[in-house]
């Protein structure tokens, strides 16, 4: 199938493609809403496609980590997700008659400089509600039965086809279509790694008589057949996770409710009941990275690009951090930016997702035989810790002050002068926009001059202290947090990462790098 184009007037060669949008993306779930709701308030046109016919209502994946919580915050999200979600129960492993109980997941600490520094439980289905009404707020929405059966592209635009014929076309398409991805494939990206056949879990969301919300109840069972109950905020669902040994195969085929709650009281005894089931499903152990993230105009996000195990609840959010990455990037290329700025969305988000991989896939071997050492998460899952430094965006050789490198992510800290709208950084940081920091009276005045295109995201600037000697703990806590030592300008990128860090020359003035948008004309 080729792509067809109709033509009009444009400023380089007299035609200019026309197109049904800026960027088509394929797939509803968490990340495809998440990246089209970074791209709707960054004015970019953008059509969502699901090729189910209605809203995902499962919980599968229901840890929101709290860099993930950062994202959310800068989505104008994070209130609502709190508020639709809860803490996570400690673990407890029932052993016989004795029920040992501990707490799983660790707090982030207070270094980490983080306003979330506790794990959410937020079912996937809750976290999908939260981003599809902020979508719709913006005035887009989710085209619902819309599945996309040819995906191509040319030099200047792409084109999917739709099952019932229909013809899209836009200047980009990002697959956030989960492991089967319909974009990846047409890309011609080998999608690396296995699946195991023989290990499988079900997974249902269901009430369960008998059984205290206060845990998330483990019964460790020999040869392979153990079974969890987390308890899930906002009513009396439970996501119940039964292992399924080897052998035992046919037991995942039959997941009528009748089966499925004589399989449970089975497993955990008969005064426990299992009824109501609202959502279920068979999930096989995945392992996959994409060999690339990017070919051409076409895009890759989400699970479309890895595939994890679900220990240390790591796959949505990686996910949706991949979203969040891109969809500056893909503004500003829109603008006018080269175009590769695009290939370090791929430099930066693979490496995390590999690292992410072998982190899952070492939680989900504790599983095997579950004791509070293998199954306890500590700081490498919050994700706090993701830096792109040494990555085509933040050169290892670029200044840096004494606490943050070039792409690090900027921690958040009170504002030694708050005011009614910001009380703390990441309130600066809230909103599809650059923000310029500027530490010390001569970084102050530097910055009123810095250029900035009239093209793409814009820049905020702040001063945030005229001095680098702190007078106050709250001063002192925000120098030592970011590092400043000498008059400062610090660049913060859209996703929260450090884009540069300029010291103040002999002259007043401060250079940034060229990396991130149109050229800027002279203000």
């Amino acid at each position: 199938m080729n792509a067809q184009a109709t033509t009009g007037i444009g400023p380089d060669n007299d035609t200019d493609t026309h197109t049904d949008t800026d960027v088509i993306v394929v797939g509803a779930g968490p990340v495809g809403l998440a990246l089209t709701l970074d791209l709707v308030r960054r004015g970019v046109s953008v059509r969502l496609l699901e090729r189910d016919g209605a809203r995902f209502e499962g919980s599968r994946a229901k840890g929101i980590q709290p860099r993930t919580r950062e994202v959310l915050d800068d989505l104008g999200l994070a209130d609502a997700a709190l508020a639709a979600g809860g803490a996570y129960p400690p673990m407890g492993l029932h052993l016989g008659p004795w029920t040992t109980a501990w707490q799983m997941h660790a707090t982030a600490p207070e270094t980490a400089g983080t306003p979330y520094a506790d794990l959410l439980l937020l079912p996937q289905y809750a976290t999908a509600d939260l981003l599809r009404a902020a979508v719709e707020h913006l005035g887009a929405g989710v085209e619902y039965g819309a599945r996309a059966v040819a995906v191509t592209q040319e030099d200047d635009l792409c084109a999917v086809r739709l099952h019932d014929g229909r013809l899209l076309t836009g200047r980009y398409v990002v697959g956030a279509d989960g492991g089967g991805s319909t974009v990846r494939k047409a890309a011609g990206i080998a999608f690396e790694g296995s699946t195991d056949e023989t290990d499988r879990m079900i997974l249902v969301d269901a009430a369960v008589d008998g059984l205290g919300r206060d845990h998330w109840h483990v019964w460790p069972r020999a040869r392979g057949r153990s079974v969890a109950a987390c308890p899930l905020p906002g009513g009396d669902r439970f996501q119940v996770m039964i292992k399924v040994r080897p052998g035992e195969a046919d037991t995942s085929e039959d997941l009528t409710e009748t089966a499925l709650a004589t399989l449970f009281r089975r497993r955990v005894g008969r005064s426990l009941a299992l009824r109501d089931v609202s959502w279920s499903s068979v999930f096989r152990p995945n392992v996959r990275l994409a060999a690339r993230y990017r070919h051409g105009r076409l895009l890759l996000c989400g699970d479309a690009a890895h595939v994890h195990t679900p220990a240390g609840a790591q796959g949505l959010n990686t996910g949706v951090q991949d979203a969040h990455n891109l969809g500056w990037k893909l503004q500003q290329v829109l603008a006018g930016a080269a175009d590769s700025l695009l290939d370090s969305y791929e430099a930066e988000r693979r490496p995390v997702a590999a690292r992410v991989l072998g982190r899952s896939t070492e939680l989900y071997e504790g599983l095997r035989r579950p004791r509070p050492g293998r199954l306890t998460r500590g700081h490498d899952e919050h994700q706090l810790d993701i830096s792109y430094f040494g990555g085509p965006l933040a050169p290892a050789d670029t200044p840096r002050t004494a606490a943050l490198r070039c792409g690090d992510r900027a921690p958040d800290a009170p504002l030694p002068q708050p005011t009614p709208t910001a009380q703390r950084l990441f309130d600066l940081y809230r909103g599809p926009h650059f923000t310029a920091l500027a530490f010390g009276d001569r970084a102050a005045t530097a910055t009123g001059r810095l250029p900035w295109p009239a093209a793409g995201a814009p820049l905020r600037r702040h001063t945030v202290l005229n001095r680098t000697t702190p007078r106050t703990p709250d001063e002192e806590a925000l120098l030592t947090a970011y590092g400043i030592t000498e008059d400062t300008v610090l660049l913060v990128r859209p996703d929260g990462h450090v884009g540069a860090v300029a010291p103040v020359d002999r002259t007043g003035d401060v250079r940034l790098p060229a990396l991130f948008g149109p050229p800027a004309a002279d203000r």
